[in-house]
C-alpha cells in the first residue's frame, strides 16, 4: 500500500468531520454537543511487522485513527450518546470500514446528593480496567501504545464494546467515590479476533454469544488514589465448517487489578490480571485451557503544563503453566517467544494546545505474544528479540 494514502483519506476525512461538527452544532439544542478527533503514526520496527510494513524501507503510516460523536439529552435525566469511528491498523482494519464504536440511551432513574443509579441500553464500551473505555482517544492515553498484555490490539473489538445492557451505581463516600458497573451482552467478534483464538479464520462462522462484565472502581480524594477491580465472562461460538473441527465454544474469563497513585507532577499505574481460557466441544488440536497473567508498571512525570514523559515495563505469559514456551514449542513446533512478551516503553508527549498532541515512544521488546497476525505461517518468521519505535499526532475538536 502506498504510505500516503491512509494520511489522505485520514485527512479527507478529519476535514469532513469538523465541517459536518460545525454545521450541526448551531441548530440543535443547548445539550447536543459534537466532538472528534484524528490521530495519525509512523511506526518503525527493526524486526516483526506492527500495524503494517513497519519493518521495510521508512516504516508503515498505517495506523490511523478518527472518531466523531455526539450526545443530547432530550430529557434532564436521560443522554442518547454514540460514536462513530473509522481505524486503519495494518490489515486488521481499513479506514473504509467506518464501525458504531458505541451507541447508548442512559437513562439515570435514580440521583440525589447521596447517590446515582442508572441504566445503558445499546452497544455499551466495557469497563475493562483503567483505560479501555476511551482507548482511542490518543489524547486520553499515557502513551501511543496501551499496555499490550492487558489492552490486547489483537483481540481489541470483543474487548472494546458490546451490544446489550449495562447498569450502573455511583455513591459519594466520606473521602473518595464508588462506582459500580455491570453489564451484560453480545461482545462484537471480528477476524482477528477469530485468528487469535484459532491461528485461522476459515473454520466456519465465529460468533458472540451473551457474556457479562462488572467493574468495581473507587476514587479517593478526588483522584489521587484510583482502585479498581474488574471481572468478565466473555464467550462466543463457532459453527463449523463440514471441513472445519466441529462445532464448539470458546470462553475468556480475565479478573483485572487496577492501581493508580496521582500527585501533582506525576502518577505510578499498575495493573494485573490472570486470563484463563477455554475452548470446548472440538477435534484436536482446537480444544485447550490455559490461565495467562499479565501485569505491567507505569510511571509519569509532568515535567510542565505542555510536557510529559514516561517509563513503564510490561509482562505478559500466555499460560502460567509454561511461561517460557518450551513444552509449547516441543508440542507444535512454533518458537516459544511467541507465548511471551517482555516490554521496556519510554515515552514523550508534548501538547503545545489543549486540542493539540505530539506523542513519540521506544520499545525494546523480547517475545511476541501480543503481536497481531494474519496466518499462523507469519509466526515462525517473527524475531525473538525486536525494538520498536513510533511517532504520533493528534487532534481533538
Amino acid at each position: 500500500m502506498n504510505k500516503l494514502k491512509p494520511f489522505s483519506i485520514a485527512a479527507q476525512a478529519a476535514i469532513s468531520l469538523m465541517l459536518a461538527a460545525n454545521a450541526h452544532a448551531v441548530e440543535m439544542s443547548d445539550t447536543f454537543q459534537v466532538h472528534g478527533f484524528m490521530s495519525q503514526a509512523l511506526i518503525v520496527t527493526d524486526h516483526n511487522d506492527f500495524f503494517g510494513p513497519s519493518s521495510e524501507k521508512g516504516g508503515s503510516l498505517e495506523y490511523t485513527e478518527l472518531g466523531l460523536n455526539a450526545s443530547v439529552r432530550p430529557l434532564s435525566n436521560v443522554l442518547v450518546a454514540g460514536q462513530l469511528l473509522a481505524r486503519q491498523a495494518g490489515d486488521i482494519q481499513q479506514l473504509n470500514d467506518v464501525e458504531l464504536d458505541y451507541g447508548v440511551i442512559d437513562y439515570q432513574f435514580y440521583s440525589d446528593a447521596d447517590m446515582t443509579a442508572g441504566v445503558q441500553v445499546g452497544r455499551f464500551k466495557n469497563p475493562l480496567g483503567l483505560y479501555n473505555q476511551t482507548r482511542d482517544i490518543a489524547i486520553t492515553r499515557p502513551s501511543i501504545l496501551l499496555p499490550q498484555s492487558i489492552y490486547f490490539d489483537r483481540t481489541r473489538k470483543p474487548a472494546l464494546s458490546a451490544d446489550g445492557l449495562t447498569s450502573y451505581l455511583e455513591k459519594p463516600l466520606k473521602d473518595g467515590v464508588l462506582r459500580l458497573q455491570v453489564g451484560a451482552g453480545k461482545p462484537r467478534m471480528d477476524k482477528q479476533s477469530e485468528i487469535s483464538a484459532w491461528g485461522r479464520d476459515d473454520l466456519g462462522d465465529y460468533s458472540g454469544k451473551t457474556s457479562y462484565i462488572g467493574q468495581l472502581r473507587y476514587e479517593h480524594g478526588g483522584g489521587g488514589i484510583i482502585l479498581a477491580m474488574t471481572y468478565a465472562d466473555v464467550n462466543a461460538g463457532l459453527d463449523s465448517k463440514p471441513s472445519g473441527p466441529g462445532s464448539g465454544n470458546f470462553s475468556f474469563q480475565p479478573w483485572i487489578f487496577s492501581f493508580q497513585y496521582n500527585r501533582e507532577n506525576w502518577s505510578l499505574t499498575s495493573e494485573y490480571a490472570l486470563r484463563h481460557v477455554r475452548s470446548s466441544g472440538f477435534s484436536d488440536p482446537y480444544n485447550y485451557e490455559a490461565t495467562g497473567e499479565s501485569w505491567y508498571v507505569q510511571f509519569t512525570r509532568r515535567l510542565s503544563a505542555d510536557w510529559q514523559w514516561l517509563l513503564r515495563y510490561d509482562s505478559l505469559v500466555t499460560n502460567r503453566a509454561d511461561r517460557s514456551g518450551r513444552d509449547y514449542e516441543e508440542r507444535t513446533g512454533r518458537p516459544a517467544y511467541t507465548r511471551y512478551a517482555k516490554d521496556w516503553t519510554a515515552g514523550l508527549q508534548w501538547q503545545p494546545y489543549s486540542r493539540f498532541l505530539i506523542s513519540t515512544e521506544f520499545h525494546n521488546i523480547e517475545g511476541t505474544g501480543w503481536v497481531p497476525f494474519q496466518d499462523v505461517s507469519e509466526v515462525s518468521t517473527q524475531e525473538k528479540y525486536w525494538n520498536m519505535l513510533l511517532f504520533q499526532v493528534s487532534y481533538l475538536f
